[in-house]
């Protein structure tokens, strides 16, 4: 007797959407105006970086960067996820989801990179302002990103060609809204080996995860440091509103980061799973544009001398 819960792993389907034609339509209206808002959002502030003179210093550089790989990461996962809540089958290749595996978590590691670079960039420009246009030059910049991104398209290599090889026989049915680690080594047909390979790649993460963010703590121990010498309140005040997007973003990425990432144990609920990677993937990149152009004094009246004068801009983009 045939039965479909069992494959050669020519395809997954995806078990967490829900199955509800209504409930889908209520999930996917709001997914597609946070994505949409993600694209518009972060085309912007890349726009508006690139076209203002005034705006090519190394933090709107690597704010340009970090938009350029928000549209990648989100780009990995939402899409499907869009089709998947409007399709009947639900269901992702067995190569596409090797493939958007690799690619969100590359881009993911790059992201996480790059705000330890923003991190040391910020760092430099308050504890080191004289000498910091001189360290931190243009070809500085291009070398930290390219240094992120190689780190971030190299390190999941491996484990997502470890994952690819592994047999899976059995159930085809994936516990998640996208195609993520742990959700496939519990399909894998392998126990002993799962089990021991589940906690090495806990470890990869978690290494990777905690050395950023101890990076992070100390390139900003040493600002909290140097701005509390500051005399004046006035004077501090500047130097902290100088890193505030910064900090916001950090700890909205590495907060969920870690809830997802940042545990020794494959027990938690679906829901859980599910809610912690939604956090992740749709809610972080749709504040970072709102973080970075509403407490970005440069980039809100750029972008309002655009809208209100839009022949300069046409005119810039020819």
């Amino acid at each position: 007797m045939e039965n479909n819960n069992w494959t050669t792993a020519q395809e997954f389907i995806f078990s967490a959407f829900p199955r509800n034609w209504k409930d889908a339509v209520t999930c996917f209206v709001p997914l597609l105006f946070i994505y949409a808002f993600i694209l518009i959002g972060n085309v912007i502030i890349i726009m508006v970086v690139q076209l203002n003179a005034h705006l090519h210093t190394p933090m709107y550089f690597f704010i340009s960067t970090l938009s350029f790989l928000e549209v990648w990461f989100t780009t990995t996962c939402i899409p499907l996820m869009l089709s998947n809540l409007l399709s009947e089958k639900k269901g992702i290749s067995f190569n596409g989801c090797m493939v958007q595996l690799y690619f969100f978590h590359s881009t993911g590691i790059s992201e996480m990179c790059l705000l330890g670079a923003m991190a040391f960039d910020r760092y430099l420009a308050i504890c080191k302002p004289l000498h910091y246009p001189t360290i931190m030059t243009p070809r500085l910049c291009v070398q930290l990103t390219l240094v992120c991104c190689a780190c971030g398209f190299i390190t999941p290599l491996p484990e997502v060609v470890w994952i690819s090889t592994l047999p899976f026989c059995g159930s085809n049915y994936l516990e998640h809204v996208f195609c993520d680690f742990l959700p496939l080594l519990r399909l894998a047909c392998t126990d002993t080996r799962a089990i021991i390979m589940i906690q090495v790649v806990d470890v990869i993460h978690a290494m990777e995860i905690v050395a950023d963010i101890f990076f992070i703590l100390l390139s900003y121990a040493g600002i909290v440091v140097v701005v509390l010498r500051i005399r004046s309140a006035e004077g501090r005040r500047k130097a902290f509103s100088t890193c505030a997007s910064h900090l916001t973003v950090v700890s909205l990425f590495f907060s969920t980061v870690g809830l997802t990432y940042l545990r020794f144990s494959d027990t938690h609920s679906l829901i859980w799973d599910v809610g912690i990677a939604l956090a992740f993937t749709v809610l972080c990149p749709f504040f970072n544009p709102i973080i970075y152009s509403l407490r970005n004094k440069e980039i809100k009246e750029t972008i309002k001398k655009y809208m209100s004068q839009p022949g300069i801009f046409f005119h810039k983009t020819r």
